[in-house]
């Protein structure tokens, strides 16, 4: 069973900076893409940003582009999400996910067969 655990959520002012970690159980991280996405109470999902298995290739949501760097670590089963000059429309509970593929640069939901259990992320204005 894989296990997701995101963490370096918190408050930060506008304009600021976060990092977010995700550390995956397991043996295979290294064969999957993954992604991260963002939720706010009362809205659906939405993407954030996906990397694929060796770290080569990005894809990212148009309004984090320029703002937000994807990356991961396979030797230590952890992806990253460096997020700067924060806005309080980033304000959200984070989620990373792994993808079902290695190619795993997909935006969609039902690609991701499994979930961390969330970081909120704050940003004051």
């Amino acid at each position: 069973q894989v296990q997701l655990l995101e963490s370096g959520g918190g408050l930060v002012q506008a304009g600021g900076s976060l990092r977010l970690s995700c550390t995956a159980s397991g043996r295979t991280f290294s064969d999957y893409g993954m992604g991260w996405f963002r939720q706010v109470p009362g809205k659906e999902r939405e993407f954030v940003a996906a990397i694929n298995w060796s770290g080569t290739s990005t894809y990212y949501t148009v309004s984090v582009k320029g703002r937000f760097t994807i990356s991961r670590d396979n030797a230590k089963n952890t992806v990253y999400l460096q997020m700067n000059s924060l806005k309080p429309d980033d304000t959200a509970a984070y989620y990373c996910a792994r993808a079902s593929t290695m190619a795993g640069l997909t935006e969609y939901q039902y690609d991701y067969p499994y979930w961390g259990q969330g970081t909120q992320v704050t940003v004051s204005s």
